[in-house]
């Protein structure tokens, strides 16, 4: 039975990326060597390395006054790493959602933190707008799209202070105005590759105003200084990165991407909205078109445990809703094609034809 990957992260990559990293594992490009086992300071690492940059700077339009480095630890190492680089009296955050808390509980150890707007009052369906961002920050802090509740920021904010964000679930899956962005973070385990490693993309004028120490690792500077070689990468991880960036290079990029997300969003929420047993739970303005999150509807509640069987009796992989919200998610990434999304719909139909009173 052909598997339809939902799941939200480690997530759906392209097929040709997989099939080169399996190669790769055999045997890196005829060394007799697998990728796992090459030393990282070798120039072919090195090729490696600098094609995924090149790749990403290139599908992103990012301004040559921005460094890229690849880490270790998540991004949620970077909830922390942010603001030991660049916190000194005050930051401001946008509560939208569980990793937005995160990123706030974790800026709090090294200075004050102002929320200035959440969505929490009605358990971040929506994005928050009309917020006023004051000038005495050292930065504003975004989560641009919200996995667990399905809310995503479709345009790029204007912040009159250095704006970061963490874009862990929709980097590449739309065009984004980098010059507005001060430093872009994320795990690469949606849209770049497997779990393992992590991006950043700063704008070097930020760094160093900072009056604490910082430990080497920790020092944004050592790894821009070092190519993202400062210690050892994650080699893997970065290799299958490099290969998923020139997949969606070959298929038109981000512009012709986002086409083809924003199609298969709009299919699914149609669906969602049709069907008499289901009901979206975020703000339609502020749908996200990664993460599609719906419930049952109140007189269905029941069927959930049985909806979820019937669902992976279809092939459909990682349709559960995240355990804090419960409910169904379907995670449609870059790499999911649009096949799965028709046939998560066509279970959804089908389901509805067996229950619907």
């Amino acid at each position: 039975m052909k598997k339809h990957n939902f799941n939200a992260g480690p997530s759906v990559l392209p097929r040709i990326a997989i099939e080169n990293g399996a190669k790769a594992v055999l045997d890196f490009e005829g060394s007799g060597l697998s990728i796992l086992e090459i030393s990282h300071r070798t120039k072919d690492f090195e090729r490696v390395n600098d094609e995924a940059n090149s790749l990403l700077r290139e599908l992103l339009n990012i301004p040559d006054n921005y460094k890229i480095i690849f880490l270790g630890g998540g991004a949620s190492t970077q909830f922390y790493e942010v603001p030991y680089n660049l916190l000194e009296k005050k930051a401001g955050y946008i509560n939208t959602g569980v990793w937005a808390k995160k990123a706030i509980k974790e800026a709090k150890l090294f200075g004050e933190v102002e929320v200035i707007a959440s969505s929490e009052d009605k358990n971040f369906s929506y994005i928050p707008k009309g917020f006023t961002i004051p000038k005495d920050l050292d930065y504003l802090h975004i989560t641009t799209n919200n996995t667990i509740f399905g809310t995503e920021y479709h345009t790029d904010i204007d912040s009159p202070v250095p704006l970061v964000a963490d874009m862990s679930s929709d980097i590449l899956s739309r065009k984004v105005d980098v010059s507005k962005y001060a430093l872009i973070y994320g795990g690469a385990q949606k849209n770049m590759g497997p779990a393992g490693v992590t991006f950043v993309i700063i704008r070097e004028d930020i760094l160093g105003k900072v009056s604490r120490p910082l430990p080497s690792m920790v020092d944004y500077r050592n790894h821009i200084a070092n190519n993202s070689m400062f210690n050892t990468p994650p080699v893997f991880p970065i290799f299958m990165m490099k290969e998923t960036l020139k997949w969606l290079k070959s298929i038109g990029g981000v512009e012709a991407i986002h086409k083809i997300n924003e199609e298969k969003a709009q299919m699914l929420y149609e669906e969602i909205d049709r069907n008499e047993l289901f009901v979206g739970t975020a703000a339609k303005e502020d749908r996200s078109i990664m993460n599609i999150c719906f419930v049952l509807k109140p007189e269905y509640e029941e069927l959930a445990g049985d909806f979820l069987e019937f669902t992976k009796s279809k092939g459909m992989v990682g349709v559960k809703g995240h355990r804090l919200v419960g409910g169904f998610r379907a995670s449609c990434y870059n790499a999911l094609p649009r096949e799965s999304v028709e046939a998560l719909i066509d279970c959804m139909r089908e389901y509805e034809k067996i229950h619907a009173k």
